[in-house]
């Protein structure tokens, strides 16, 4: 039982983070990003419950890209 929580637990905030992430992104970095992302608002909640999900990816992108800029793609 106690693993069952355990691994509840570590799911739950897995997924905190993974919001927190999420309006970070989605706020700042998606138009640095993807470009053609400026001024599309309609379409940003969607990408929620897959930034979510694979939050360290998105950072790792958001992070390289910043960093290395057009050159990263």
């Amino acid at each position: 039982m106690q693993t069952a929580e355990l691994l509840l637990e570590l799911g739950r905030w897995y997924l905190m983070a993974g919001g927190v992430v999420a309006a970070a992104f989605l706020v700042f970095g998606i138009d640095r990003v993807e470009p053609s992302a400026r001024g599309s608002y309609a379409f940003r909640p969607l990408l929620i419950p897959g930034i979510c999900l694979i939050w360290p990816l998105v950072l790792y992108r958001w992070f390289t890209l910043e960093k290395h800029g057009e050159d990263a793609r």
